[in-house]
């Protein structure tokens, strides 16, 4: 397995055109992410079926050529499991690879479960146990390691072949075009970013808050948004989660209690004002003003029999398919599902996963008429 480590954006833009030649490219990854809200990228790796590249980006100051190869729609990129793959590039590009095929979900689509691992797989279908030891590894550390850069050249070096013999079979099973669908739905979902006013529907329990409390919940939430994005800190190094809905729940209006609650003595220190004048704030607020209590889907009178009824329509299909059900519709897109029905106005121009694209003939004329209360 040779490769070559790119450390240029002459030597990248060379690599990148000759990869622009080729139908399809294998793109992977590496980062480090623990206390930054944002992956810090380490390493891309490049395998075109002639050229194996590591691309340094400590190294090299302009990856336009990479960015634009991820935006040439001439040439598929196919990635294993790609959901942080394509948080990196949304970060760092300002763009998702287009077109993009996901193997994890090729995999799917031949009665494989939903996260069936790259190793996994390989082996199955080459027959190669890969060498995972490094799957957890500093990948800002320089220099990188010989056993850390073999790791990572046989992620997109195996990945070619194993692109290559699920194709035809998922060709054959007639799932072609929704296996486009369903990348292509990937990246729709990455693609949308969390609204600050919104984030505190995100906060564990806080369901259980009264709609003034929730009304502090919100604005200390998006302020813990908004100053992650700013310091690129993980959410939890700002506040802890927890802390916010304690905030919220007690009212708390000084620091002393802030300390009998257990908040983080830097929190106090370095957000307490803040986080105090907030629940100060609400005070002045009017009732019209606070956010609607939270009404849970699991407290909704008929839902866990509506789940069950679904979920015999899910087996169904699978038998039909020959689909894993967690493929098929997961338990939130059941939920998803659920929500949408039991609205007043059921919006088209919002339509839950399972009456869309590929699931819709598979799921629209079997569930529409069970969804009515």
């Amino acid at each position: 397995m040779n490769f070559e480590i790119v450390t240029t954006t002459a030597r990248l833009e060379t690599i990148c055109l000759a990869a622009r030649r080729q139908q399809a490219v294998m793109l992977d990854t590496e980062f480090v992410r623990t206390r930054t809200l944002y992956p810090k990228l380490g390493l891309i790796q490049l395998f075109d079926g002639e050229a194996l590249a590591l691309i340094d980006p400590l190294e090299i100051d302009d990856l336009t050529p990479l960015w634009d190869l991820l935006r040439d729609q001439s040439v598929t990129k196919v990635l294993h499991a790609c959901g942080e793959d394509l948080e990196v590039f949304q970060h760092y590009a300002g763009c998702l690879p287009v077109p993009m095929i996901d193997t994890q979900v090729m995999a799917a689509f031949l009665g494989y479960g939903v996260s069936a691992g790259f190793g996994t797989l390989v082996k199955d279908f080459l027959g190669v146990e890969l060498d995972k030891g490094e799957a957890r590894t500093n990948w800002m550390a320089r220099p990188l390691t010989d056993r850390q850069l073999d790791y990572a050249a046989a992620d997109v070096f195996y990945l070619m072949p194993l692109f290559q013999k699920l194709m035809p079979l998922v060709e054959a099973k007639g799932w072609k075009e929704a296996l486009e669908q369903e990348c292509a739905g990937l990246m729709l979902k990455r693609m949308k970013t969390v609204d600050p006013d919104k984030a505190y529907l995100d906060i564990k329990n806080a369901w259980q808050l009264n709609p003034k409390q929730l009304a502090i919940l919100q604005q200390a939430a998006k302020w813990r948004l908004l100053e992650a994005r700013k310091r690129d800190l993980a959410l939890n190094f700002v506040v802890k989660e927890l802390n916010l809905w304690k905030l919220a729940r007690y009212g708390i209006k000084s620091k002393a209690v802030m300390t009998k609650e257990g908040f983080d003595n830097m929190e106090i220190q370095r957000h307490g004002n803040r986080l105090l004048k907030m629940v100060y704030d609400v005070d002045d607020l009017s009732p019209q003003q606070y956010p609607e209590k939270i009404v849970r889907l699991v407290d909704v009178m008929g839902y866990k029999q509506m789940v069950k009824v679904l979920k015999d329509v899910v087996t169904e299909v699978e038998a039909q398919t020959g689909l894993m059900p967690e493929f098929l519709a997961s338990k939130k897109q059941v939920n998803e599902l659920i929500s949408w029905a039991w609205k007043k106005q059921r919006p088209q121009d919002k339509l839950p996963d399972m009456l869309k694209t590929w699931r819709k003939p598979l799921f629209e004329a079997k569930v529409l008429p069970l969804l009515d209360r």
